[in-house]
């Protein structure tokens, strides 16, 4: 980090001595100032009062005051980036989602076996997440739902439908003669619509505000977030009780169908295929694609190849550059595609490569997500028929 650059500031906050002294040391060794620890938010709050940090590191489970209570107090008195540790269970997934729900920017999990090797380890993704917490948009964490359903006026479709979302040739972006080409053969005898959904950090409140406004006649829906295991079957459980949709964490074979979201399942990589007439998902192990497993762009790709311009494609908030180059692949089959806005991410990453390479046909703020998949999903191949 540059000299004239004000170092990050962190404190942590876990019950026990062992921890806290390993992560100190490994932000430390991050370039990041700790300027504090203790042993619960009670401990803490007097700590942070006489020198508020930039960032909170937080554990889930302390004596005499939880995780979740202070994070609740944090972000009601004084709003500051909190990053979440949690152990790598069930339990442990299901409160870091209601942390992430309540506010957290993201988290980072803890093995209940080899505990000493993974806080030694600079590769476990707690400096990257503290840094990122940092520049997060907590703003973008409380939005507005009163207008989710409708989609912004500037955002309506134009006329012509997808003809006019299709760029010249000197652009590098699909024409209408390459969306043609997209439908050609198999792909353009089914009617069936994909929406492929690609998000990281913050994308919890974030997909939760999208689906909880879609009708429960939305297309099938493919959903990468990066988590790991665990934690997206605790995810897609807690949309499906909020949700008009069925959601659920995907299962190699699962078929692709109206009022359906499919989660992709941490560890493991979901592709979308073709069945005939049908749409279904392939979940499988492989490499790491991006740094990640699942990996948006192993998603997006795949609806590229198996849907065409019968998709749409949308990437949120995130840091990193994960599902950029897929989302393009997908336009450049004839797909609909769009990115969430800079003011409305919580971290203005993966939005903001898609939109450098092109690949992104419109750029939309939150409130105005879940109107643009309806009024969209059901003329998504309209370049098909013309």
């Amino acid at each position: 980090m540059s000299s004239s650059r004000k170092a990050i500031t962190a404190i942590v906050v876990d019950d026990s001595a062992v921890v806290r002294r390993h992560l100190a040391d490994l932000l430390t060794a991050g370039g990041i100032e700790v300027i504090a620890t203790a042993s619960d938010p009670l401990f803490a709050w007097p700590k942070m009062a006489a020198q508020w940090p930039d960032v909170v590191v937080l554990d889930v489970e302390m004596p005499r005051m939880d995780g979740i209570s202070l994070l609740r107090k944090i972000m009601t008195e004084r709003p500051t980036p909190v990053v979440m540790c949690s152990t790598l269970t069930v339990a442990g997934a299901s409160t870091t989602l209601l942390a992430l729900a309540e506010g957290a920017i993201s988290f980072v999990t803890k093995p209940t076996l080899g505990l000493r090797d993974f806080l030694s380890d600079p590769s476990n993704g707690l400096v990257a997440a503290v840094k990122a917490a940092s520049c997060a948009n907590l703003r973008a964490l409380r939005p507005g739902r009163a207008n989710l359903a409708a989609p912004a006026a500037n955002q309506a479709a134009p006329s012509g439908g997808r003809q006019a979302h299709m760029a010249s040739p000197t652009t590098g972006m699909p024409t209408r003669a390459a969306a043609g080409n997209a439908s050609n053969g198999a792909m353009a005898l089914t009617t069936n619509r994909v929406i492929a959904l690609g998000s990281s950090t913050g994308g919890v409140q974030t997909i939760e505000t999208v689906l909880s406004a879609l009708p429960r006649t939305t297309p099938g829906i493919l959903i990468v977030q990066h988590m790991p295991e665990k934690f997206t079957a605790a995810f897609a459980n807690r949309l499906d009780q909020c949700c008009a949709m069925d959601v659920k964490e995907a299962v190699d074979g699962d078929r692709v169908i109206d009022g359906r979201v499919l989660i992709a399942p941490g560890g493991r990589h979901m592709q979308l295929q073709r069945s005939g007439a049908q749409y279904i998902v392939s979940v499988r192990d492989g490499p790491l694609v991006n740094r990640h497993k699942p990996s948006v762009d192993v998603l997006f790709k795949s609806v590229a190849q198996a849907a065409g311009g019968n998709a749409l494609g949308l990437i949120l908030t995130g840091m990193g550059d994960d599902g950029a180059r897929g989302l393009l692949e997908m336009r450049n089959a004839g797909a609909l595609t769009a990115a969430q806005d800079e003011a409305t991410c919580v971290v203005f990453g993966m939005s903001r490569e898609a939109i450098r390479l092109g690949a992104a046909c419109q750029t939309l703020p939150l409130p105005s997500i879940a109107g643009w998949l309806s009024q969209h999903s059901a003329t998504a191949n309209l370049a098909h028929s013309a």
